[in-house]
């Protein structure tokens, strides 16, 4: 279909009504086209709609289609200011009767979704409690621009199934919902408690316990901080020793927590064995190891690929060259500020779509990622890391895709911050800042991010 201004309108399905999947659905209704989300939950938020009952998952995350989505934890609060995560025309304000610290918990970030969904009226173009069970081309070897998709989904309460057909889909179900699990000898016989944070909600069942706690990361650090109130000893596993001086606080700060080098092996009789040739008995192992890209109801005839946590081949985190643009992710990119990099994602797809902007040719997009895995292997980055970004010039070159503006600079230096007092202050940097950030939050609060909707925060 073409519209009155001449642009191609393309009857388009998002997988997800996640944050990138509702900023996906509104740029795909701004441009012109036809948009139909999917999301398995019964409510909008992806990530950010808490599911405290994980009892109908494997505690490990083995099933192929997972039960439970979200992998939030019931005390968890955002790692960033709320002033820099907003959308660029949607701020993220605090709102009177809510959670107005400036790193709220989980359900203020969820109600801010919320707001974004009903200021722009997205709702109607959801389906919930649909789950995608298939996805596929509808001619498989006519490759082209007229590629079209086949979308298998079923209701999730009942047993009827549809099946339809897009001009394209736009997959965006997140990244932190399958378990990346290590590989550890002895795992499969060790017969205690073993469970992926991705199940992890409060402390009170490892009360009194011996638990072990694999991986530093954010939310190894985070529970380990949380369960060692209860716990009667925490053994935090870490890679490398040397930890931030904000870790090395808290565990100086509990006598019952611990860090540990990683384990070597793991005993039927409850004994974990760690490199260095200590050993203790546990009750309780939990992995805070992070998550794999998973799509279960992809089928791309092996064009795209999942390898060692590398999505691709994909242009730009987006396209894969030879399906472009009738398949694209959003959200699959991670350390950036999430939001507005996804929203200029959602842009230039929906962009390229109408055919207001064009992709290069297939050899120089396949080109450009040869360049980029090189350039990444020639820095040391393990291919599991492909899309850690953590540089804001790629996000504002991004956004020149689709002539979305540049992050602002207060934003920069806003996460910057946030990021280095974490490094020295673990467990306080959410509630107390210095000057600098107070100076940097008056020109936040000033500028036309904040003032564009006439609500003052």
């Amino acid at each position: 279909m073409v519209s009155e201004q001449g642009q191609a309108t393309k009857n388009v399905c998002v997988i997800g009504a996640g944050p990138s999947g509702l900023v996906a659905a509104r740029e795909l209704r701004k441009e012109g086209h036809t948009a139909v989300v999917l999301e398995q939950n019964h409510d909008i938020g992806g990530q950010w709609l808490y599911e405290p009952n994980v009892e109908k998952e494997d505690p490990l995350g083995k099933n192929k289609f997972l039960n439970v989505h979200s992998s939030v934890y019931d005390s968890l609060r955002i790692v960033s200011p709320r002033e820099i995560m907003g959308f660029t025309d949607f701020p993220f304000v605090s709102k009177k009767n809510r959670d107005t610290r400036r790193f709220p918990g989980h359900k203020e970030l969820w109600l801010y979704l919320k707001d974004f969904c009903e200021y722009f009226g997205l709702k109607e173009m959801i389906r919930f409690n649909t789950r995608v069970e298939y996805v596929g081309m509808l001619d498989y070897g006519v490759f082209g621009k007229d590629l079209k998709w086949v979308v298998k989904s079923k209701e999730k309460k009942g047993e009827k199934r549809v099946e339809e057909v897009f001009d394209a889909v736009i997959v965006a179900t997140g990244h932190y919902s399958q378990p990346r699990l290590p590989s550890i000898k002895g795992m499969d016989a060790w017969k205690r408690k073993q469970i992926h944070s991705h199940v992890y909600r409060v402390p009170e069942p490892f009360r009194n316990e011996v638990v072990v706690i694999v991986g530093n990361s954010l939310s190894g650090q985070d529970i380990s901080m949380e369960i060692v109130k209860v716990a009667k000893e925490v053994y935090l596993s870490a890679k490398s020793l040397e930890v931030t001086e904000g870790l090395s606080k808290v565990i100086s700060k509990h006598r019952n927590l611990h860090l540990y080098p990683q384990i070597q092996s793991l005993h039927e009789d409850g004994r974990v064995e760690f490199e260095d040739g200590s050993c203790v008995i546990a009750d309780t192992i939990i992995y805070c190891t992070g998550y794999s890209y998973a799509f279960p109801f992809l089928d791309t005839k092996g064009i795209v690929g999942v390898d060692d946590n590398r999505v691709g081949p994909l242009f730009e985190h987006t396209f894969p060259p030879s399906l472009a643009p009738s398949l694209s992710f959003i959200g699959i990119p991670r350390k950036l500020i999430g939001f507005p990099f996804f929203e200029s994602q959602a842009k230039w797809i929906a962009q390229v779509l109408s055919g207001k902007r064009n992709l290069p040719s297939y050899d120089d997009m396949m080109l450009s990622i040869k360049e980029f895995y090189r350039s990444r292997e020639l820095a040391g980055i393990p291919v599991s890391d492909t899309h850690d970004i953590a540089n804001f010039e790629y996000c504002d070159k991004y956004a020149d895709y689709s002539e979305s503006p540049h992050l602002e600079e207060w934003r920069k230096q806003l996460c910057l911050s946030a990021i280095v007092n974490s490094f020295t202050n673990l467990e306080t940097y959410r509630d107390s800042w210095d000057d600098g950030d107070d100076e940097l939050l008056q020109q936040a609060l000033q500028s036309p991010h904040f003032t564009q909707l006439g609500v003052q925060p």
